[in-house]
């Protein structure tokens, strides 16, 4: 298991965060704090992870790169997910939570698919069709806006282990206590400034200003984020 560092004075808070780029700059200065970091690569999981992404990014001076993975969707709860599915077609699920809620195969096959054509459609738009550069002996910093059940960024994890990378570093404005070990079961380190225990958590309780980022803000960030590579 990997090493977990928070922040004590925000563990259970809510509201700790203005917004997502205000996260990603208190992360920033958390993360440089702790740990020495030698050019890492800044992956970050759109939507929501994109504009924490983009603080790291400044921060270390390095690129964005989107990494594109989603949610395998309950059918009758599409904000929830059994597992995820990553850009290059690896599944995860979370088998008990999916014997739990009785999700047939025929069930599971659709949310498979449907989820596949997402994940097409977003690799398209936000990274042009192309897969995210070789991560071999790169350390990544993998991140996104929260982790509630762990799974999304456990997918994005095993993707990137593929590749070979020399060390996984995840860090996340805000967490539940069970995802964030999950997540350290598979990277050597996991930040999480505002580490959660109580139950039910949501991702959005961190923040004052939340909002589901539509396609174009995502790509105004991404554009941001080759200006500061460019400059």
């Amino acid at each position: 298991m990997g090493r977990i560092f928070e922040d004590p004075a925000l563990h259970n808070r809510t509201l700790v965060f203005h917004d997502r780029s205000d996260a990603g700059v208190k992360l920033a200065a958390f993360i440089r704090e702790h740990l020495e970091l030698d050019e890492p690569v800044v992956c970050a999981i759109p939507a929501g992870g994109i504009p924490v992404g983009l603080e790291l990014a400044r921060a270390f001076g390095t690129g964005l790169i989107p990494t594109v993975v989603r949610k395998l969707k309950i059918p009758w709860n599409p904000e929830a997910g059994f597992g995820a599915m990553t850009w290059d077609g690896r599944i995860f699920l979370n088998q008990p939570l999916a014997s739990q809620l009785r999700l047939s195969r025929e069930e599971i096959s659709v949310a498979e698919e449907q989820t596949r054509e997402v994940i097409r459609q977003r690799m398209e738009l936000f990274a042009g069709g192309q897969p995210p550069t070789s991560f071999r002996d790169r350390t990544v910093l993998l991140t996104d806006d929260g982790l509630a059940s762990g799974y999304t960024m456990l997918a994005a994890i095993e993707a990137v282990l593929s590749d070979e990378p020399e060390r996984i570093v995840v860090a996340v404005p805000t967490g539940s206590r069970g995802a964030v070990s999950l997540v350290s079961g598979k990277s050597e380190t996991v930040i999480c400034l505002n580490m959660k225990d109580r139950y039910p958590f949501a991702v959005a309780d961190a923040y004052r200003h939340w909002h589901d980022l539509p396609d174009e803000e995502v790509l105004e960030y991404l554009s941001l984020a080759e200006e500061i590579r460019g400059g």
